[in-house]
């Protein structure tokens, strides 16, 4: 049968295809960076193998080793790129010819010793400090994640030209720096692994709390987020602060049946259902604590606030909550990574630990300091402790003012809401 004359593929064969792509896009340009040495291109010829799996697949059926096959297909395509290319540098050349003379059985068994460094690469690549926070969270999602470019831009509410941009941007940045495909040296190992981590976060924030649009949360993102951190910690199971970010969010996850209403509003934390949490999430992520606290000492940034979150998911109902310990634990993660947010976060132990008061102090400083000034949940956490100290008034005008900053639909409705609330 010709190239025109191949059927389309049928529903069930072509939904095979896109799961056994989405699962194997990562480890197939990883082995293909290697060999071509430009991300770009391997993505490109991912892509060609993809394509040929929805014209073959529907003939031939679905192979026993379906990764084994595209991965075979693609390196056949760039011995015909490396073939085709001129003025080759004679690594390239040779490496043409050597795969050349591979027979095509072998093909995938000459990378499989060497696949868990590639992907390793391929995620320090991804999140190379080289480009910008955006670009690095795009094309992680793009060849990490299995992502499209569509399926990006809907989860970051922009556009999909404005992703896909950013990923030629990414891409173009990176061949013009001459990244090269390894790790980097040990010297500047942890400076890069707190690039990749971030990253990672980031694109789990963004599913957990959305910042903008009518979603509260979008679970997907934080499944791609999770799926990298566990293999991030399979690759690096020596990396203390690898598996104090995967502990945060295996706990963090554990949440989402209980963190929207039946509506889609938001439930605060102190309100939920924890009947409703995942305790097997849980129990992964307090695993991947005790790996981490086995690790090192003092505890890093990410172990720190898997080691707050813990302190929640051990709780079985808001007053078994050890605040005390929370308040130590922000004690210790302000002075790892002050920032801000750590001590907005601390307003909120200080004050459900030693009282609304004492909360409130910390958050007055912090609004004094002018650093959060349009950051909506600086007024939110002041107006909850105003409530509480019975000062409704001020609490009112705060949900609004927290109202008026947020660009999510469903906490400004949670917002107005509370501020109604002071006024009845």
């Amino acid at each position: 049968m010709s190239r025109t004359e191949l059927a389309p593929p049928d529903a069930a064969t072509a939904t095979a295809i896109e799961t056994v792509f989405r699962i194997e896009s990562a480890r197939l340009i990883a082995g293909l960076t290697r060999l071509v040495r430009d991300v770009g291109q391997a993505e490109e010829l991912a892509q060609d193998a993809l394509v040929a799996a929805l014209e073959r697949w529907p003939v031939i059926g679905v192979p026993d080793n379906p990764g084994a096959w595209l991965m075979a297909t693609a390196k056949h395509r760039a011995i015909d790129l490396l073939r085709r290319r001129e003025r080759l540098e004679r690594k390239q050349q040779e490496l043409g010819r050597d795969l050349e003379t591979q027979g095509a059985p072998d093909l995938e068994a000459a990378i499989d010793d060497l696949i868990g460094d590639d992907l390793l690469r391929l995620v320090f690549i991804a999140s190379h400090p080289v480009l910008s926070t955006e670009a690095r969270v795009a094309l992680t999602l793009r060849l990490l994640g299995g992502l499209t470019t569509d399926e990006i831009a809907r989860a970051f509410l922009v556009s999909e030209p404005t992703i896909a941009q950013r990923i030629v941007r990414a891409k173009r940045t990176l061949s013009a720096a001459q990244i090269p495909f390894e790790l980097p040296p040990r010297e500047e190992l942890t400076a890069r692994l707190a690039s990749v981590l971030e990253v990672i976060y980031l694109i789990f924030n963004e599913g957990y709390s959305a910042t903008a649009g009518d979603d509260l949360i979008r679970p997907g993102l934080c499944e791609d987020a999770l799926r990298l951190g566990r293999i991030l910690a399979e690759l690096m199971p020596e990396e203390a602060e690898v598996h104090g970010l995967v502990a945060l969010m295996e706990i963090q996850a554990s949440r989402f049946k209980a963190r929207l209403g039946p509506s889609g509003e938001p439930v605060l934390l102190l309100d939920q259902d924890r009947s409703r949490w995942d305790r097997l999430l849980i129990r992964r992520g307090l695993a991947a604590l005790e790996r981490a606290e086995r690790l090192a000492d003092p505890l890093g940034p990410y172990a720190l606030q898997a080691a707050i979150a813990a302190c929640h998911a051990r709780a079985y109902s808001p007053d078994q909550t050890d605040w005390v310990r929370i308040a130590a634990l922000y004690d210790a993660l302000a002075r790892a990574t002050p920032s801000p947010v750590v001590e907005l976060n601390r307003a909120v132990a200080v004050g459900m630990a030693f009282g609304a008061a004492a909360g409130l102090q910390v958050a007055d400083e912090l609004a004094a300091g002018g650093a959060l000034n349009g950051y909506y949940l600086l007024p939110a956490v002041r107006a909850d402790l105003l409530k509480k100290l019975g000062r409704t008034d001020e609490a009112a005008a705060e949900f609004a003012n927290a109202a008026s900053l947020t660009r999510n639909a469903r906490e400004r409705e949670l917002l107005l809401r509370r501020a109604a609330e002071c006024q009845t």
